[in-house]
């Protein structure tokens, strides 16, 4: 595995908690060799997964949009930047670099970014791993509802199994790293 894509907040959140597992996530895919693709932010858990990724010398490459980058909201000092025109180009580049995708807390964005690439492998679009980075426990809700769908029969079994969830970065990766 060569990247993967990391969909996150461009917030902090309120607990530190989140900023270190972003750190932490930085940390694990730089001692894997995987290099980040990500939104190309500066600010929230983007800009620290960012920064431990590039303070550590791996490599972070971000997709960003032309009005964001207006806004002020582009890193400066990735590997590369690449600027595109809109959400849905960026979602494409980001799904087409990357080998894998990582949620970890994050807002509607976030969501939005870890469905698609659930139901693109549920269609078969694609064959990639797609992973949730449990932080503190952010996105147990979130699984009790794909089993509640699974479980009222509008999600197979074998697709409520494509979102891999794990609390901690080492263990999450090595699912990934391991389909």
């Amino acid at each position: 595995m060569k990247s993967i894509a990391v969909y996150c907040g461009a917030s902090y959140g309120v607990l530190p908690l989140y900023a270190e597992a972003a750190r932490a996530m930085g940390r694990a895919l730089v001692g894997h060799g995987i290099g980040l693709v990500y939104g190309g932010g500066k600010v929230g858990l983007m800009g620290v997964i960012a920064d431990e990724v590039l303070r550590l010398g791996g490599e972070a490459v971000g997709v960003i949009p032309q009005a964001l980058v207006e806004r002020e909201l582009a890193h400066g000092g990735l590997t590369k930047l690449f600027i595109v025109r809109d959400m849905h180009e960026r979602k494409a580049m980001m799904a087409e670099l990357s080998d894998g995708f990582i949620a970890m807390p994050g807002g509607m964005g976030t969501l939005e970014e870890l469905f698609e690439m659930l139901t693109w492998s549920q269609l078969g679009i694609h064959r990639k791993p797609v992973g949730v980075l449990n932080a503190g426990g952010f996105y147990d809700l979130l699984a009790a509802f794909v089993a509640h769908q699974h479980r009222e029969a509008f999600v197979r079994e074998e697709h409520a199994r494509l979102m891999m969830v794990e609390s901690e970065p080492e263990a999450l990766l090595a699912r990934l790293l391991a389909r």
